[in-house]
């Protein structure tokens, strides 16, 4: 789906039936990489989360459509349209939308300069929250920092191949695993915590974005871009990274009181991996 193709496109999903069940109330949530337009997406479960939860303010931390992917080969179902059907009803009932596009969504960035809100949702480089508890933090995708991304794309072309290939290899390891008794298990996430220079490269990027933050006077962080859901102390700022609907499936939110908690969604309703990607009943 091209940039130019979509205003009209989200016009009429608005008027289309997304009926929240609205059961967790929070005051902010965050979501990123959620790659819609790739097979790896858990769309089924981020429409779950999205139909029973309501918030005041709703950021999309980039990376939300996968336009890279969908470039190379065109992949979008029901549960697609699901998700933005919800994003959308959210808006229409007086969240505060804001979609900070990522580097897989960067066909978007074109709109930055003109300061652009399209049914409801706002388009910005980057934005600020401040918790109830007057924490003021700053909100972006991240990729910025990545050195790859920025000084040797084709590089993070091929990452993003390799990536998906363990996608693909996770599934049918898992569906050994499943035949022989055992839970889900990622095969993607493993790796990338045992190869060193992948450990280095993540404390690298959380290390330099705690440190703009710093830098510019914010108390945290809170970024998306490498899936690896965590909420941490850097050096008296507080780094917080909202993860991915790919794998973690987890979403940063605060609540009224201004605490602030990663919820991993898929863990919490015990949503089967291995189930087939049909719309997740809603329960209140």
């Amino acid at each position: 789906m091209c940039a130019a193709r979509c205003v009209p496109y989200l016009l009429l999903l608005m008027n289309a039936s997304a009926d929240p069940v609205r059961g967790h109330r929070y005051r902010a949530v965050f979501i990123s990489d959620v790659h819609l337009g790739t097979r790896g997406c858990r769309s089924d479960f981020l429409a779950d989360f999205l139909r029973r939860m309501s918030c005041d303010r709703l950021f999309l931390v980039g990376d939300i459509i996968d336009g890279w992917r969908l470039r190379k080969s065109w992949y979008w179902d029901d549960q697609c349209d699901e998700v933005l059907r919800l994003i959308l009803r959210h808006a229409r009932d007086g969240a505060e939308v804001t979609y900070i596009p990522g580097n897989h969504d960067e066909m978007f960035r074109a709109w930055l300069p003109l300061g652009l809100e399209i049914a409801g949702i706002r388009l910005r480089k980057e934005a600020v929250h401040t918790t109830f508890d007057n924490r003021r933090l700053l909100v972006m995708h991240g990729d910025e920092f990545d050195s790859v991304v920025r000084y040797a794309k084709f590089l993070a072309y091929l990452g993003d191949g390799a990536y998906t290939a363990a996608l693909s290899l996770n599934t049918w390891f898992n569906a050994v695993r499943r035949r022989l008794g055992y839970p889900y298990w990622s095969l993607s996430q493993w790796l990338k915590r045992q190869v060193k220079e992948a450990v280095k490269a993540i404390d690298r990027f959380e290390v330099a974005l705690a440190g703009e933050a710093r830098r510019r006077g914010f108390d945290g962080i809170v970024c998306g871009h490498i899936h690896q859901a965590e909420m941490r102390d850097v050096n008296g700022t507080l780094y917080i990274n909202d993860g991915d609907w790919v794998e973690s499936c987890t979403a940063l939110v605060e609540h009224h009181d201004g605490r602030l908690e990663l919820v991993e969604w898929a863990e919490l309703n015990r949503l089967s991996f291995f189930a087939p990607r049909t719309g997740v009943p809603a329960t209140a």
